[in-house]
């Protein structure tokens, strides 16, 4: 396929590496002379100088045949501008990195619905889930967000006796906005169908809202764990989106950060997270704060080498379990040798969204639902005249091993039901 990459910094120059291995034709363009000609001295690229946001050189970059965009300079408005200008020029997929996260606040404008771009990308954010996934369920196989969050899904083991095992899911009488996706027993998975029964020892699937997923779990008896007390070192974005996602009756938060204008800053925006102005090289500070009394000690400033150190410290005086986030991949032979039990790559993170977009026809993205299991999550385009248009979908004819989990139409999402039909323009996961 052919792939533009806007920006050949760090991030961009990773991706444009990350393509030419899978043997893509690639298109890198900067604004800087000395970052194209490394990225011309080490990768077989056609490499650009010019600005990301201006039409000549877009048109240069021959984005209007392009089968993915993507706008990664270290300007969030410029990616906002370029990915939008190359949408308009014919692109097929458009995708920009920003890093404040007002870009991704619905709340308050929806900027990637505005500009036509297929999906904002926030690296800060994309890491803090990841990281969340290691501490927020620990029992689940996966926890994963659809529909831009609106909708999420978690999958749980059936560990207790309970009155739904053995009864066809047809007759669990689940909310409407939930469903059960799909059932992993032994060795097998499948996508669930309303004559199923659950037996003991399954993983299940619950796809819907958080609030509505939570109530579900009581039917099936699935307790959280004790209250865990997590600490974050580090209060930069990466540190703020996983106090959000950690937020709530599960989880103790306290972030530890140097600087006293972000202490403030997170203070004002988390109020259910404990913020405390301290510097983490200090194995003092730690000692002072009880890391050695926390269930999860996660480390998450822009140093790999404060990250490693943190962790070594944090295990010594006593952490259950210690978290990461590593930039450089040549640190990862030497991340479990010092019991930091998960580090976090943000390259393989932006990496994996990226090439699910690579995809033909109406397919926008493609992700496993497990590594290495034989279903996979596509986010797929409603085009005009297509036939599941014609029915609702219960009468769509679409395959048995087939689900639609989600549905987002302009500013919404949902849990579609039987007698719900799909529209043009929207799309479906």
């Amino acid at each position: 396929m052919r792939v533009v990459v806007l920006g050949a910094g760090t991030v961009g120059a990773s991706i444009a590496e990350l393509l030419c291995t899978h043997r893509h034709e690639v298109t890198v363009v900067d604004h800087d002379p000395e970052c194209i000609k490394r990225v011309r001295e080490e990768l077989d690229v056609r490499a650009l100088v010019g600005s990301a946001s201006q039409s000549s050189v877009l048109f240069q970059a021959e984005v209007s045949g392009a089968d993915l965009c993507l706008a990664v300079t270290g300007v969030d408005e410029v990616n906002i501008v370029a990915a939008s200008m190359a949408k308009a020029m014919g692109a097929r997929r458009t995708l920009a990195r920003v890093y404040s996260p007002v870009f991704c606040d619905l709340s308050t404008f929806d900027y990637q619905r505005h500009f036509k771009i297929d999906r904002l990308l926030s690296l800060e954010h994309l890491s803090a889930v990841e990281l969340a996934r290691s501490i927020r369920y620990p029992g689940a196989m996966l926890v994963e967000d659809f529909a831009r969050g609106e909708v999420e899904m978690q999958a749980f083991a059936l560990s207790e006796e309970i009155a739904a095992l053995g009864t066809p899911l047809r007759e669990l009488k689940l909310p409407k906005g939930v469903r059960i996706g799909s059932i992993h027993r032994g060795e097998k998975i499948w996508i669930a169908g309303a004559d199923d029964q659950l037996q003991l020892g399954d993983h299940i699937t619950l796809i819907g809202a958080r609030d509505q997923i939570d109530e579900v779990k009581e039917m099936f008896s699935i307790q959280p764990p004790p209250k865990q007390r997590v600490i974050i070192a580090g209060g930069g974005e990466t540190g703020y989106h996983l106090a959000q996602l950690l937020e709530g009756r599960r989880f103790s938060v306290s972030i530890l950060e140097w600087d006293k204008a972000r202490c403030e800053f997170l203070a004002a925006h988390l109020p259910h997270a404990t913020v405390l102005q301290t510097d983490i090289r200090r194995r003092q500070t730690l000692e002072e704060e009880q890391i050695g009394r926390a269930e999860v000690f996660v480390a998450c400033t822009g140093d790999d080498e404060n990250n490693i150190m943190a962790c070594v410290e944090a295990r010594e005086l006593g952490a259950k379990t210690c978290l990461a986030l590593i930039n450089r991949p040549d640190y990862a032979n030497v991340i479990g040798k010092l019991g930091i039990a998960y580090a976090v790559s943000p390259r393989e993170v932006i990496a994996r969204h990226v090439l699910a977009f690579l995809n033909t026809g109406p397919v926008v993205t493609r992700l496993p639902l497990t590594p290495d299991g034989p279903i996979d999550v596509l986010e797929i385009e409603v085009l005009p005249e297509a036939p599941v248009t014609q029915h609702v979908l219960s009468q769509a004819a679409l395959p048995p091993q087939c689900l639609a989990a989600a549905v987002v139409r302009e500013n919404f999402a949902w849990v579609p039901g039987a007698d719900d039909r799909l529209q043009p323009g929207g799309t479906q996961r």
